[in-house]
């Protein structure tokens, strides 16, 4: 197990000398000093590996490659079969630009050294994340230097990059609970987006190209859905059976809803290997859906297993998995989520599969708050929907950040006044969300409201919460977690069926239930999203108060200066917000807390 880092330093024996107070293990004569492995942290990095001129390293996934080694070698530059996934894509980069990237399908961060002219020329580093952003990949500049990794501990460790805090992000963080854009916690480092290439040069300038965003390609002629529900069928089975390992067990992480229930029947459809299935319990007095994950496991006849999660294991394991996040991430799945992750590994697969990706590609019921509010925008705000606080694109992204019911209402009684001060000069958090509730002028551009709302969710909550934390969780052990909803070909046909054929009157996701309606029992077909019910609230009463309270009211919290004791005293006694939603503003602030002590950040 392992991840990466690559430092483009004036020269090779300073690149080598960052890397090592990184804690990366740089191999003679691998990568000219500038490539290297992190070792004895989870992840799937390989490398350095050499092709067409270039060295690169990387944590590459690849579900078609097939098709990869077929476009290379029409191109008359054949692959070797056997080649490493990592080094096959940096091929397919340098045969084929940015088009050889945007065939690629799979979970990837690959970082390419290309050499410069001359000795005394350290060249430049290009970084390359995936389309949906499953993999991450993060970099910093020092004065000279650039450095870049998949484990953001790796350039916290990093002596010459002078980091701290990065106020803006804990604003953020307590907007959106997860980070959902480049920013990060550390001052001085950002993340590469989804779907992007950076070129980092030696003199400090960067320069991005955008390989892939989903477009909107709507035909004003579509009167029926039938060629859309059968075209998604096609897509859904060819996702998923190129995410099946071959001649083994598959896992499949079951809720019982209809996302997660579907890529089950397809696994069970498609896979000639046993599949087995996992649903979480917080107890037989809570309300769950294991009525519906039962009803399918059976229905799809897998290998069924129900896991129950105390508030006692949460509080044992909180710390340990915010510490395996590279940002926080304010679920309180978290913890199940680690110990699902845990169950798969002890039984053997080393491949499962979940439904994430359903809601933000076809519209889930989280778009309808927005979808009201835009009707009764010229009520709210008079005509033309501006709000008294600033422009029309001001008042959307406003709401959007609202419809979250995090902690964006809250800051001014939360945060202390010191850092409310600090906070006045710098960009707000609607900046994250209004270039797609408000897209410019370009060719694909989102038009429709409906689109535009599932462009920013699989832009902001896809990439940086849902994929991102999966692949933490289950890297850790040794488990790959995939995801069929996410795929790219799947993204571009959902953006291509008409709005109408997602949120069909009231039923939201129509067309992704028509297209495996044959699959499932009518009760779990159509049946409401409920979500999981997670008992944060008694958790914070019982097992994780004490911890809570020793937390977020001790010296270390108080001396950073985030925080208002008297707001935190006043969430962990149930006062100061509407229920239910004050427990899960409280979790939020715990786990940053965590997050931030896991970090040593101050």
């Amino acid at each position: 197990m392992a991840r990466f880092a690559v430092c483009l330093a004036p020269t090779a024996e300073r690149s080598r000398a960052h890397l090592a107070s990184m804690g990366a293990a740089v191999r003679p004569g691998a990568g000219a000093g500038r490539l290297a492995l992190v070792e004895d942290e989870p992840g799937y990095a390989e490398g350095p590996f050499t092709a067409c001129g270039r060295t690169a390293v990387g944590e590459v996934i690849l579900h078609n490659r097939p098709q990869l080694l077929a476009a290379l070698a029409a191109a008359g530059a054949p692959a070797p079969p056997g080649c490493p996934d990592g080094e096959l894509l940096l091929r397919c980069w340098v045969r084929l630009g940015a088009a050889g990237i945007r065939a690629a399908e799979g979970m990837f961060a690959l970082a390419v050294h290309e050499p410069g002219d001359s000795p005394a020329d350290p060249g430049e580093l290009t970084l390359i994340r995936d389309h949906m952003g499953a993999r991450t990949l993060f970099y910093a500049r020092t004065q000279d230097s650039w450095a870049a990794a998949t484990s953001l501990r790796a350039l916290r460790r990093w002596p010459a990059l002078s980091t701290g805090l990065e106020l803006a992000a804990v604003r953020s963080f307590l907007t959106f609970a997860y980070l959902p854009g480049e920013e990060t916690l550390l001052r001085g480092v950002r993340e590469v987006l989804p779907g992007r290439c950076l070129r980092l040069a030696a003199d400090g300038t960067v320069t991005e190209e955008h390989y892939w965003e989903p477009c909107e390609r709507l035909r004003e002629t579509d009167a029926s859905p039938t060629p859309y529900v059968l075209r998604l069928r096609e897509l859904l089975e060819e996702a998923t059976a190129m995410r099946l390992p071959a001649g083994e067990a598959v896992g499949v992480l079951l809720s019982g809803g209809v996302d997660s229930s579907l890529v089950t029947a397809l696994a069970a459809k498609l896979h000639d290997h046993p599949v087995h299935t996992y649903s979480i319990s917080f107890g037989a007095e809570l309300p769950n859906e294991l009525g519906y994950s039962g009803l399918v496991a059976a229905h799809c006849r897998t290998r069924h297993r129900i896991l129950t999660v105390s508030g006692e294991a949460v509080a044992a394991r909180l710390a340990d998995a915010a510490a395996l996040l590279d940002s926080p991430v304010g679920d309180p799945l978290t913890v199940p989520n680690l110990m699902l992750a845990e169950a798969v590994a002890g039984d053997g697969p080393r491949v499962v599969l979940n439904g994430e990706g359903g809601d933000p590609v076809f519209g889930g019921p989280k778009n309808l708050p927005m979808l009201v509010q835009e009707m009764h925008r010229d009520e709210l705000y008079g005509p033309g929907g501006a709000s008294p606080h600033g422009p029309a694109e001001d008042a959307r992204a406003s709401a959007y950040l609202r419809s979250y019911r995090k902690c964006f209402t809250d800051l001014p009684d939360l945060l202390t006044p010191e850092a409310l001060e600090a906070l006045t000069p710098l960009p707000a958090p609607q900046r994250f969300v209004t270039p797609y509730l408000r897209p410019a002028a370009r060719d694909g551009r989102m038009d429709h409201l409906l689109n535009q709302l599932l462009h920013c969710n699989l832009r902001t909550k896809g990439a940086h919460h849902i994929l991102t934390k999966v692949e933490r969780l289950t890297a850790s052990q040794s488990v790959q977690g995939r995801a069929p909803l996410f795929d790219r070909r799947v993204v571009d046909h959902a953006f291509a069926t008409p709005p109408r054929w997602k949120l069909n009157g009231a039923v939201e996701k129509w067309v992704l239930k028509e297209a495996v309606r044959d699959l499932l029992p009518g009760t779990v077909v159509d049946r409401p999203k409920s979500g999981m019910r997670v008992p944060v609230q008694q958790w914070l009463g019982g097992p994780l108060r004490e911890l809570a309270g020793d937390l977020l009211l001790g010296r270390e919290a108080r001396d950073r200066g985030l925080f208002r004791e008297d707001t935190v005293r006043a969430w962990m006694r149930g006062e100061g917000a509407l229920l239910p939603r004050q427990g899960g503003k409280l979790w939020l602030v715990l786990t940053l807390e965590l997050w931030l002590r896991a970090y040593d950040v101050g």
